[in-house]
């Protein structure tokens, strides 16, 4: 598996430190808790990306923890929009320039608003796709935040 993706070469890039792992995929399940079974950690660790809609924002982002549920109003809060929807599954591709259960917050075709869920910033470390099935970057919230202009915020139920 080559693991030169989009959000690995702007890491090196911008000499962020992180760490790769790879794991199994099983496309019947490509949910989080099933990235973190597999490596052998707490699904609280994986942060999965959601791509939405919102009436001011065309596209914006929220970095969630995989064992966590989406608050559509305090995603529209924290960005400022009336309200926020779901991106559906089939415009994830063409919108981001990922798949599902490969999505990064990192290297998508446009930098859209991104909002981090508070609660890594008790993290020492937290793992985000690598923009590809099966390859997890393990980084440090703070480095994600700052590489990708995201703001930490209140997403979660």
């Amino acid at each position: 598996m080559s693991k030169k993706t989009n959000a690995v070469r702007i890491l090196e890039s911008n000499q962020i430190p992180f760490e790769l792992r790879e794991y199994e995929v099983d496309e019947q399940d490509l949910s989080a808790e099933h990235v973190a079974e597999s490596l052998g950690i707490s699904p609280e660790k994986i942060y999965k990306t959601l791509i939405l809609k919102g009436q001011k924002d065309p596209f914006l982002v929220a970095v969630i923890p995989g064992n966590a549920q989406l608050d559509l109003k305090k995603i529209a809060k924290a960005s400022n929009n009336k309200n926020c929807e779901m991106l559906p599954m089939k415009d994830l591709l063409a919108t981001t320039g990922y798949i599902r259960g490969g999505c990064s917050p990192i290297g998508m075709k446009k930098n859209f608003p991104t909002y981090i869920e508070e609660l890594a910033t008790l993290e020492e470390e937290i793992i985000i796709s690598a923009g590809k099935r099966g390859l997890q970057i393990i980084l440090k919230p703070d480095d994600l935040k700052n590489i990708i202009n995201a703001e930490f915020a209140d997403l979660c139920h």
